[in-house]
């Protein structure tokens, strides 16, 4: 069995697979790609060294060990990575893409390293050859000259655009979101210490990694920052999240009220904090 019928073989068991709905509604959806932006310009400015607009400390009362780690790409990739030998035929790869609703596609080896990346626009000049009726003048395929000879290939590996930009398991969510940003890619490889491909990211994953829903946001308010933090009781508050807004009320010792506050604001995708403590 080659390799590439070997590669449809896998592919027909992953097919069987549930899939995930990554359409929210759009209000939402935007809402979502408004933090996911603030939280990539923040990594920016750790990147060149500047300091970013909302520094995160830890607040001043205890020192907070419970503060969870921070999210690698091994924690939102999906496995199984769809992928393709290199020796695919042009059609399969377009089959492959029309059937698991993909732009692009890893292209591996026997070994399943990732030799590089095959996507809708490495197609379009293949396609667009087919289908043309006259012969491009010289000076279209002067300007056009790599766009004409990659339209040439007739397989995955002939195809391809290499290297492939890549991750690894372990690289931390906010890296992997500030490349994918930088290199304005939907879906990146996720490939071990080898190169092998152990799975594969994407912007959307990115975007809920680092954007929690509200239910988080409260949830590490009374957990974390209430109990673990200050040793109050949870019981004794009432905590509202309304697309990142905090509204919290509650009777609590007036001395714990300003750093109680600015806790909560330093958490990540809080907008707004709404105080409606009163002190005793």
């Amino acid at each position: 069995m080659s390799g590439f019928e070997q590669h449809s073989t896998g592919r027909e068991a992953r097919s069987d697979l549930p899939g995930r709905d990554l359409r929210p509604d759009e209000g939402q959806r935007q809402d979502m790609l408004r933090r996911y932006l603030g939280a990539v310009a923040a990594v920016s400015a750790a990147h060149a060294d500047e300091q970013p607009p909302r520094p995160k400390e830890p607040p001043p009362i205890l020192q907070d060990e419970s503060a969870p780690a921070p999210l690698r790409v091994r924690d939102v990739m999906s496995v199984p990575a769809v992928s393709v030998p290199g020796e695919t035929p042009f059609l399969e790869i377009v089959r492959t893409l029309s059937r698991e609703h993909l732009g692009a596609v890893p292209v591996v080896d026997a070994d399943d390293q990732v030799m590089g990346v095959v996507s809708e626009s490495d197609l379009l000049a293949k396609a667009a050859v087919r289908a043309e009726t006259s012969r491009p003048g010289p000076i279209r395929r002067l300007r056009e000259h790599r766009l004409y000879e990659k339209s040439h290939g007739e397989t995955a590996a002939t195809l391809m655009t290499s290297p492939a930009i890549t991750v690894h398991p372990s690289t931390p969510v906010a890296d992997a979101a500030w490349l994918a940003a930088r290199s304005r890619l939907k879906r990146m490889p996720v490939v071990d210490h080898r190169g092998r491909l152990v799975g594969v990211v994407s912007r959307i994953d990115l975007v809920r990694a680092l954007v929690r829903d509200d239910a988080k946001i409260r949830e590490e308010i009374e957990t974390r920052i209430i109990r673990h933090v200050f040793l109050l009781d949870p019981g004794a508050f009432e905590v509202t999240v309304e697309n990142g807004a905090v509204d919290v009320s509650g009777k609590v010792d007036g001395s714990f009220i300003p750093t109680l506050l600015e806790s909560i604001e330093k958490i990540d995708d809080v907008v707004e904090v709404s105080d409606h403590l009163t002190a005793v």
